[in-house]
């Protein structure tokens, strides 16, 4: 709600309560495509997808393109950016988006008033293992350690998204993010070694190698 001065009916002014705009209908991926928006640099879409696959896509996920500008479009339609075209090196002209103050309006509001959804986890390896009695035990461990693989590979890339983060004193909340996802990471490669040490113990019980 809202306050606003109304006239009553012998001249008097009193304040009464308006009720606030309602948040814009948009999905997940605009307000996320907002989010990038919101520190304050202009940016193009290629620009954006890029910060989308240095962060956004450790802890949520990383648009297409195609969907980057169908986002982008949503959100302008909106007034909660505005874009111009500026001349690129090469002669030819590049559009770039900002946010407006409805957009960060909006986003704060977002952020004020709607709970974080339930994180949903789709694990591709698990799902193998969940299927262990219909595999080899030495296949899935081969499985396994690709996965230990992929990870200290996404743990590099994350530590080096920190690492540029901290050179941005805006982007001190972003580095929170990096951090924890380096710690996620670390986690889930304790966990396959914990995975292999178990699949180790049911095999030997089981006698199946």
């Amino acid at each position: 709600m809202t306050p606003e001065s109304a006239a009553t009916t012998d001249g008097a002014f009193e304040t009464v309560e308006l009720p606030a705009a309602e948040l814009p209908d948009i999905p997940a991926t605009a307000w996320a495509v907002l989010g990038l928006l919101a520190f304050g640099r202009e940016l193009s879409g290629y620009d954006i997808k890029q910060w989308a696959d240095a962060i956004l896509r450790f802890f949520y996920w990383s648009p297409a393109t195609s969907q980057i500008y169908t986002e982008l479009r949503r959100l302008q339609a909106r007034s909660l950016i505005v874009s111009r075209e500026v001349p690129r090196a090469d002669g030819r002209d590049k559009r770039v988006y900002t946010i407006t103050p409805s957009g960060i309006d909006a986003l704060e509001r977002w952020q004020a008033e709607t709970d974080a959804e339930p994180p949903i986890l789709k694990h591709g390896l698990l799902l193998r293992i969940w299927l262990g009695h219909l595999a080899q035990p030495d296949r899935l461990r081969e499985q396994i350690r690709a996965h230990q693989e992929r990870l200290r590979l996404e743990l590099a890339a994350a530590l080096l998204s920190g690492d540029r983060a901290h050179d941005q004193p805006e982007w001190a909340y972003p580095e929170l993010v990096a951090r924890w996802t380096c710690r996620r990471i670390e986690s889930e490669i304790r966990l396959a070694d914990d995975m292999l040490a178990d699949l180790d113990d049911l095999t030997a019980g089981s006698g199946a190698d």
